[in-house]
């Protein structure tokens, strides 16, 4: 379980060029100039198709820039990728409209190829988008940078907490599961699921104890709310220039595409 647990944690921390002037960015800007790239490709309807080449290109030259590999990244998307692909490729088969065409049985309209075509444009920026920030940027760094930015500090820590502990959580869930085998718990039937529903109760309530423990500690430590910082974040000029440089290509092609 532990192998699974650095698998995990490596696909969520940073790869790449660690010492490129990507990684190097300050995270707001970091944030700021994906979430831009995001927000252009998902408001851009399908006839505006430009506006998403420009944000693929943007994301191509950040990735490059970054020494991020088609494998690596890949292997971040996967998962999100083909579980949101799969669902919008039954949309041309239920969303009818336009032309007709024919696949033996099967027949599906324009209307639904063509809104299948910007589903999944979005999604792949969107995605895409995500990993990268994720590649590129550690997550504490992240949760730094989303705090600087003014999102509500509750989200915040409940976010880092999260990522803290949710690796304790599972390993305590596997040792449980080993408890279960070790005692001879092989499950045939539904009538045996019982003891999953006991095991749950227990990690409740053994979660709920762990974290009250923890708490207490942070504030025996001087916990007042806020995480401290070692190294204030500072936005100097190519921060900026990256965040001005990104906005300015895809929202030209935005706004200025027929």
């Amino acid at each position: 379980m532990g192998g699974l647990c650095n698998h995990a944690l490596e696909l969520t921390g940073p790869t790449g060029n660690l010492d490129s002037r990507v990684h190097r960015l300050d995270p707001r800007a970091k944030i700021l100039g994906l979430i831009t790239v995001t927000l252009v490709a998902v408001s851009a309807p399908l006839e505006r198709w430009p506006a998403y080449v420009a944000c693929a290109a943007v994301l191509v030259a950040y990735a490059i820039a970054a020494g991020v590999g088609p494998r690596a990244l890949w292997r971040r998307l996967r998962v999100v990728l083909l579980l949101v692909l799969g669902v919008g490729v039954l949309v041309p088969f239920v969303r009818s409209g336009g032309a007709r065409f024919e696949f033996g049985m099967l027949s599906v309209h324009q209307a639904g190829l063509e809104i299948f075509a910007a589903v999944a444009a979005k999604a792949i920026i969107g995605t895409t988008s995500a990993a990268l920030l994720g590649a590129t940027t550690t997550f504490p760094a992240v949760l730094r940078g989303l705090e600087a930015l003014r999102v509500p500090r509750l989200l915040v820590l409940i976010a880092a907490f999260m990522y803290r502990y949710l690796f304790v959580i599972v390993e305590e869930l596997a040792r449980m599961r080993s408890a279960l085998v070790s005692r001879g718990y092989r499950p045939r039937t539904a009538l045996q699921a019982g003891a999953m529903g006991r095991v749950a109760g227990a990690m409740f309530l053994r979660t709920y104890g762990r974290g009250e423990r923890v708490y207490l500690a942070m504030l025996a430590r001087g916990y007042n709310g806020t995480m401290p910082q070692r190294v204030p974040l500072r936005l100097v000029g190519t921060d900026v220039a990256f965040v001005a440089g990104v906005a300015l290509i895809v929202l030209t092609a935005r706004l200025t595409t027929a």
